[in-house]
Order: structure tokens, then sequence, then C-alpha cells
């Protein structure tokens, strides 16, 4: 279980570090960076399937429903991921982190709606104490906290189609990658990036990175190893590991981007925030203590 725990805690903790790096590139239309990263994932995790003689994963489209599940997990994750990075590059790291604290809880409810399973009491009451929360903050603000929301709906279904796939972590994100390859086109050379991202250029797409210091230019050109070292790292995990742990361990990224957006970041946070606050992390206890009891032994990715 040791190596299990190691490779896990270490995707988690690289993934509570994406919002430094995100925010290293902060002068670049949050929408480039998202396309950049679909195009340098594909690259690299192609790249290591075709090293390694697969090319199965290239068949996907011979299966019309895993076919139809893959282009919309593609573009389930390609929304999840654009929506964390403006986030994080606009000063909402905090918001995000809420996101991925409720993101399990909605997981309970989807698997209700579609597979018949049965919250127990711990998770009734805490998705009661997470639905108070984002209640609260609602009429707090005046408006639905979208980046939570959305990052959490989007995360949840990704990891609900995920459970239809039938295929392994790299070849799944290669695929994904490659039916969203044309919208990372579409983001790059069209005014669409400034129309999702205002203040940056729009039909002069990419001339100004040009301008942009040499370091940021490379440090853009890792997000592909950022995206695919984690995934790889949980995928190792999670074949040693109980479920129940994970299931504890998933919390050290948001945890790590809450802190991140406090100390680093010195994002506001004002009161109404350690009330909500307050009643996530209580349900995510709950979450915790409901997930120990009642978890198999052994999950495979």
């Amino acid at each position: 279980m040791s190596r299990g725990l190691i490779y896990a805690a270490s995707s988690y903790f690289l993934w509570g570090l994406l919002p430094l790096y995100w925010r290293l590139l902060a002068e670049i239309n949050s929408m480039h960076i998202l396309a950049f990263r679909i195009i340098l994932s594909l690259i690299l995790c192609g790249g290591i399937l075709l090293a390694q003689k697969n090319i199965s994963w290239l068949g996907f489209y011979k299966d019309k429903k895993k076919f139809l599940l893959l282009v919309v997990s593609g573009f389930t994750i390609c929304f999840s991921w654009g929506i964390y990075i403006w986030a994080v590059n606009k000063g909402n790291t905090i918001e995000a982190s809420l996101g991925y604290y409720i993101t399990p809880l909605i997981s309970i409810v989807l698997g209700m709606y579609f597979f018949g399973e049965k919250m127990k009491r711990l998770q009734v009451a805490a998705f009661i104490l997470a639905f108070s929360g984002v209640l609260i903050l609602t009429i707090h603000s005046g408006s639905l906290p979208w980046i939570s929301l959305g990052l959490a709906f989007s995360f949840a279904l990704y990891g609900l189609i995920k459970k239809k796939i039938n295929m392994p972590a790299l070849e799944t994100l290669a695929v994904e990658t490659l039916v969203v390859f044309p919208f990372s086109l579409l983001l790059l050379f069209t005014p669409l990036s400034a129309a999702l991202d205002s203040g940056y250029p729009g039909q002069e797409a990419l001339f100004y990175l040009t301008d942009l210091p040499l370091i940021t230019l490379l440090l853009l050109c890792l997000a592909g190893a950022a995206t695919t070292l984690p995934l790889y790292l949980f995928s190792k995990g999670a074949k040693l590991l109980p479920l129940s742990t994970l299931g504890f361990i998933q919390f050290l990224s948001p945890t790590m981007t809450f802190m991140t957006g406090i100390f680093i970041f010195q994002e506001p946070f004002p009161m109404i925030y350690f009330i909500v606050f307050g009643l996530i992390w209580s349900a995510v206890i709950l979450y915790i203590i409901s997930h120990r009891k009642s978890s198999p032994k052994n999950i495979t990715v």
C-alpha cells in the first residue's frame, strides 16, 4: 500500500500545485492556455502510446456508444479545464477550490440518478450541509457561485462517464484530447478565445505571444506534462489503494488550492466564506466517514 499511497498522494499534490503553474501563465489568454493544454496533452499521450506500439485507441470510433461517450467526456473535461484556468487567473482560486470540495457529493447524486445507488444517512447529511453552504453563498452574493458549481458538475459528470468507458487512463486522455483538437484550433485562430476571455487579442490570435518572455513560453510548453503526469501517477496509485483511502486523499488537491488562494494569491476571504466553508468542510468529514464504512477494498483504473 505504501507505493500506492506515494503514487496517489503525488498525483493530488501535483494537481494542487496547478494554480501556481497557471498563474505563471497569466499573461496569456486563458483559452489559449486551454488550447495548448489540449494539443500538448494529445502529442504527449499519443506519442507515448505510439512509442509503445499501441494503436488500438485510434479505433475508438468503431464502437458508436463508446465514441459518443468519449466525445462527451472530452468536451466535459475541456469545459472543466477551461473554467479552472480562467478562475485561477481571474482571482477566483478560492471559489474554484469550493467546487472540488463538493464534487464527490455531486457524484453521489449522479450515482443515485443514473445507477440507482442509495444515499446513506451520513451522505444525506453531508449533501444537506453542502447545499446549505451553496445556498447561503448564493443568497449573499445575489447569484449562483457558477465557478464552483460549473467545476463540481463538470468533473462529477466526467467521473460518471469514465465509469462507462472501459479504457486505460492514458488511452482515454489521448482520445479525449483528439476529439476536442478541432475546438482547440478554433480557440487559437479565431476571435472565440477573446470572446470567452475578454481583455486579450482576438483575431490577432497568437501574435501577442511573441512579445512574452521566453520563460513564459517555455512554461507553456509544459502544459501537456502538467496534465499527463498526475493522471499517470493517479492511475498507478488507484490500482494499489482501497477506495476509502483515495476518498480521503482526494481532498489534498482542493485544500492546497484553497491555501494557495488565501496565503499566496491573498484573495479576499470575507466572513461569509467562513460560514460557507465551515459547512462544506463538515460535509467533507461526513463524506469521508461514510466512504470509509462502505468502500470495497480495492479499485482499478
